[in-house]
């Protein structure tokens, strides 16, 4: 069993920049695809990014190419979602969600077995 805690979320304004944390206890994340989504009030839960633990390959949704970046680390087990040039379009809560599985499509949310409880991210105008 993988437990996903995050962090990092918080209030911001326009341009500014957060980081958002996923830590994994239970197990470590070797051969996972770990990934984050977003859901702003009213809307659907959307993919944002995601990254192959092993070989390190990343995705991203095309709302926030060169803006976001995912990240991982190893030693500590952790993936990271920095937050550049926000908008206020980015305003959500985020969710990282993992699946031991480096194969499946990562931007369908239904694959992934494990979901951490969320982070509100507001960004003011």
């Amino acid at each position: 069993q993988v437990q996903l805690v995050e962090s990092g979320g918080g209030l911001v304004q326009a341009g500014g920049s957060l980081r958002l944390s996923c830590a994994a206890s239970g197990r470590t994340f070797r051969g996972y695809t770990i990934a984050w989504f977003r859901q702003a009030p009213g809307k659907a839960q959307d993919f944002v990014a995601a990254v192959r633990w092993g070989p390190g390959i990343t995705y991203y949704a095309d709302s926030v190419k060169g803006r976001l970046t995912i990240s991982r680390d190893a030693a500590k087990n952790t993936v990271y979602l920095q937050m550049d040039s926000l908008k206020p379009g980015d305003t959500a809560v985020y969710y990282c969600a993992a699946r031991v599985d480096d194969t499946f499509f990562y931007g369908a949310r239904n694959p992934y077995d494990y979901w951490g409880q969320g982070t509100q991210v507001t960004v003011s105008s």
